[in-house]
């Protein structure tokens, strides 16, 4: 399974970018997402940015995969959802549409 990672970019060159993965630099390839200005934060996968992120979004999906990390070592979640937790679960809205109109099945 492959996992994409926000990173930071630290610097640009051409269509490539060095970027700040917490505390190691990788080299990531920017064809999928064109230039982006050092700063930016992009979700990488495997080597490639595949989309630009707001520093908001980026922070939640670093918090996630800390905690899942933590878990897998042994440790607690600790807060790592709780963006989610405060809302509880969701419909997508065509589904929640059906429900509030009654209907159960298909």
């Amino acid at each position: 399974m492959c996992i994409g990672t926000p990173v930071q970019v630290v610097s640009v060159e051409g269509i490539a970018a060095i970027a700040r993965d917490g505390d190691r630099l990788v080299r990531i390839d920017l064809s999928l997402t064109g230039p982006v200005a050092p700063g930016a934060w992009v979700l990488d996968f495997l080597g490639a940015a595949r989309e630009v992120l707001d520093e908001g979004e980026a922070l939640k999906i670093r918090a996630a995969l800390e905690g899942l990390r933590s878990v897998m070592q042994g440790g607690a979640l600790g807060d790592a959802f709780a963006d989610l937790e405060a809302t509880g679960p969701r419909l997508p809205a065509h589904l929640q549409a059906a429900l509030d109109a009654g209907r159960t099945t298909g």
